[in-house]
Formats: structure tokens, sequence, C-alpha cells
């Protein structure tokens, strides 16, 4: 009986060990839902938000301060979470997250609510990146893509559920509510989180030095990132490229890139660290991720505006025809795993991105006006390609590094991400304006035109310009599939160095 025993108490320290894993899980999930639903849920409450709090002309900034603030914060979070560990900034990314949710429900103005918006960021830019540097802790590579295909699950739901939920709040409740519905998520997320996630105690530096906070790099990418991103996010739309707001941003933001460079380069321990570039593999994803974005905003942005202007559909109709790339997406990441395990994480991102540049490619051909099956085989393919992209290049990099740089590197690449939507957003809003000013023989932009269109006062050419304008924005996505294909092939290592476990 005595040799029984232990393996008894093995089995059921092992069973307890993966029922507080499981919990962990499951608070990730809730976690990242909290960041997923934010990014879909208060569309459809804009017109009740305006309609209450007005500041109609500045409204796109509930987006715009919201994404700036989770994108610039994203390097500060993931060097935090190497040195002090990734529980402390989760819960404190989660804290500041409800709080700004908090704040918003009880806005007073559209200032108020753009400014409690960007609080919500700067507790989601931890939530971000965090919870993806945890999924890679808490897995040995092998399962690492059963967390990452729950998490784009959870992104899937969230775009499919968002607008509906956000529509039904703020027509039959009120749209404070899309804010407040946030505190019992994320509170069960904090209770899991406390009660199940426990890091192992880290070594000690052996000469005895402490742990210290590149505080003075953090401010400086900051307000950088800030700048630029502000630049690119209102450069067209609030005031022309070449005008003094825009040209002063960029100058300004130029500036300060090299503040970060000096400062990071006199930091022991800088918020980006040189190493984030220098290794190959880290370097070629963190671009190729880039790319990503970039070419994420054709579909996101454009497409819906497409389905209803040209091909007729109403706006329910239209949003299917979007959501249905997040459908594949994460059955094809799910999958991915039986596909880089034979040719390597490298060659599964060139098939996956190969795909991708020919699906959207494709999309011009379609026929005018077309019916709206034939966009919508095309986005469940391209849902596919990309999730055979993304997740190999996410994994493969996170398995080259260690604990210690798990954190930065994630960032580092989510940073690279969430960039690459902003500049797609601005180059290729500036690229639909541009055909649609040249076809319609004069100045004219893609929201004015849409609205004319909407309300029966725009002619048949009208439609036909929206058309070309969307298949130039296409044809700019498929060449940066081209650029990330060819980072990969160029830049990235055949084989990841992966490090073993």
């Amino acid at each position: 009986m005595g040799g029984t025993t232990p393996a008894i108490r093995g089995g059921k320290v092992h069973r307890q060990d993966t029922r507080r894993r499981g919990a962990v899980v499951a608070a990730l999930m809730l976690a990242m839902a909290l960041a997923a639903l934010d990014a879909t849920i208060v569309s459809t409450a804009v017109p009740q938000i305006v309609g209450d709090l007005g500041g109609f002309s500045v409204f796109s900034w509930l987006f715009s301060g919201y994404l700036l603030a989770v994108t610039v914060t994203l390097p500060v979070y993931g060097k935090l979470s190497d040195t002090f560990g990734r529980k402390p900034v989760l819960m404190t990314g989660a804290v500041v997250f409800l709080l700004g949710s908090l704040l918003c429900a009880g806005a007073w103005n559209m200032a108020a609510l753009i400014a409690f918006r960007i609080v919500q960021g700067l507790g989601g830019g931890a939530l971000q990146g965090t919870v993806q540097t945890l999924a890679a802790d808490l897995y040995p590579l092998a399962e690492r893509p059963r967390i990452q295909s729950r998490l784009s699950t959870v992104w899937a739901v969230s775009a499919v559920a968002g607008p509906g939920l956000g529509g039904v709040l703020a027509a039959y409740a009120d749209w404070r509510w899309i804010f407040l519905i946030n505190l019992p998520i994320g509170a069960a997320a904090l209770w899991l989180i406390v009660r199940h996630l426990h890091e192992p105690e880290r070594e000690k530096p052996a000469n005895g030095t402490h742990a210290r906070v590149d505080w003075a790099g953090a401010l400086a990418v900051f307000a950088c990132g800030g700048v630029l991103l502000t630049a690119l996010v209102q450069g067209g739309v609030a005031w022309p490229w070449l005008s003094a707001p825009s040209l002063t941003l960029f100058g300004t933001g130029l500036a300060l890139a090299g503040v970060v460079v000096v400062v990071e380069r006199r930091a022991a321990q800088p918020i980006i660290p040189g190493w984030v570039w220098r290794r190959r593999t880290i370097a070629a994803v963190n671009l190729a991720l880039g790319a990503l974005g970039l070419l994420m905003v054709a579909p996101s942005v454009f497409l819906p505006t497409y389905a209803q202007s040209v091909l007729g559909l109403a706006p329910v109709a239209a949003g299917f025809v979007l959501s249905v790339w997040t459908l594949s997406w994460p059955v094809s990441a799910a999958l991915s795993q039986h596909v880089y395990r034979r040719i390597g994480f490298r060659d599964t991102a060139l098939l996956g991105i190969g795909v991708a540049a020919l699906v959207l490619c494709a999309f011009p051909f379609l026929p005018y006006p077309g019916s709206w099956w034939q966009p919508t085989l095309l986005m469940l393919l391209l849902g596919a390609a990309l999730g055979l992209f993304q997740l190999p290049l996410i994994v493969g990099v996170q398995s080259t590094v260690g604990w210690s740089e798990r954190g930065t590197t994630t960032a580092s690449v989510l940073f690279c991400r969430q960039t690459g939507q902003t500049l797609g957003a601005s180059l290729f809003g500036a690229v639909a304006n541009g055909v649609l000013a040249a076809r319609l023989g004069g100045a004219g932009d893609l929201d004015s035109v849409t609205r004319a269109l909407d309300a029966g006062t725009a002619p048949e050419a009208t439609r036909r310009a929206i058309a070309d304008a969307v298949h130039a924005v296409y044809l700019g996505a498929a060449a940066a599939a081209a650029l990330a294909f060819l980072v990969l092939l160029l830049v990235a290592p055949r084989r990841f160095p992966v490090r073993e476990e």
C-alpha cells in the first residue's frame, strides 16, 4: 500500500493543477472578451450616444482615443510583466479597464466620455498583451494552439455578438449599459485570477541588483507613439495631410523617436530593448504582423460600405458578409498545428499569407454589381488563410524566448499589428478618397458619397466609383500581403530557434 500512496497523491495534485489551469484559462478568456467586445459593441450605440451627449464632430475619438491608449501602452506592459510578473500587471490592467468602464457609464458630455475611453484603453493594453503572454506561459509548445484557438474564438464570437448586443442595449435599455456590462465580466475574471493564478518564484539576480523600471523610456515611448498615431489617425480627416497641424505632429513625433532611441540606449533595462529588432525571427514577425494589421483594414473598414452601397444589402446582411471571416479564422488557426509541425512555422505562415494575397487580388475581379455570396466566399477563404498565417507566427516567436523575455516579445508583435492597423486606416482611406475624386471628377470622400447614395440622390456612376475605390483598397491590401510574404521569405530563418522547455 505504501508504494501506491505517492501515485494517488500525485494524481490528486495533477487533477488540482488541471482544474487550476482551467480556471485561469477561463479568466483569460473573460479578460480577452472585455477587450474584444469593446472593439465592436460601442459602434452600434454611436447614434444614441451622440443624440444624448452631442459632439458629433469628434465622436470618432471614442475609437481613436481607445486605440491610441492600447497601442502605446503595449510595450510598457510587456516589459513590466517580464519584470514583476504577469499577475500584477493583468490585475492592474483589469482594474483600470473596469474603472474606465464605470467612468464612461457616468460621462456627462462627449469630452468626458472620450477621456474615460482613453482610461479604458490604458487598461486594455495590459489585457491584450498579458493575456497572450500568459497563454504561452501556461501551455508547452505542443499544446499552445489549443489556448490560442480559444482566444481566437473569443474574438470571433465578440465580432458577431458585439454589434447585436450593443444595438439591443442602446435600443431597449440605455447606451450606458454597454460599459456597465463590463463590470460583472471583469469582476469574474479578477476573482479567478486572484484565486487560481500562482506564478512560480523567480530566481533573484546573483549580483543582488533589483529590478528597475525605465520610467523615462516608458514616458518617451508613450509620448512618441501618441503623437505619431494621432498624426496618422487625424491626417486626411480632421486636416489635410500637408497642413500645418499634420506636419507639426509628424515633426514632433520624429523628434520624440530620436529621444526614445537616446533614452533606451542609456537605460539599464529599457522598455524596448535592442534585441527585439536585432534577432531575425522577432524582427521578421514584427514586420509581418505589421503588414497583417495593414491588410486587415481593407475588409473590416471598407467591405460593409461595399456590401451596402454596391450590392444593396441591408446593414445586418452586410455585417454577415464581413463576419464570416471570423468563423473560418479560429478554425484554421486551431488546425494550423498539423501543418507547422510538418513544415515549420515560417513555411506555414508563407502558405497562409500567399493564399491571402491571391484572395485579395481576386476581389477586384468580382462582377459588377455581383451577388452577396461572392464576397462572402472570398471572406471565408481569407479568414482561413490568415488563421494559417498569424497563429504559427505568434506561437513560434513566443517559443524562441524564455519567460523573462516573453512579455516584451509578445507586446512587440501586438504593437506592430496595432500600428499597422492605424497606418492602414489612414493609407487606404486616402486611396479610396483619391479614386472617388478621380472617378467622379472632383473632390469627394467615401463618407459623403455613401450618405448621398443612401439618400437616393446619387447616380449609378457613384455606385461604380465606390466599387472601384474598394477594389483599389483590396489591391493595396494584396500588396501588404505580398510585403509580409517577402519579409518572411528573406528575413525570417526557415526554422525558428525554438528553446527547449
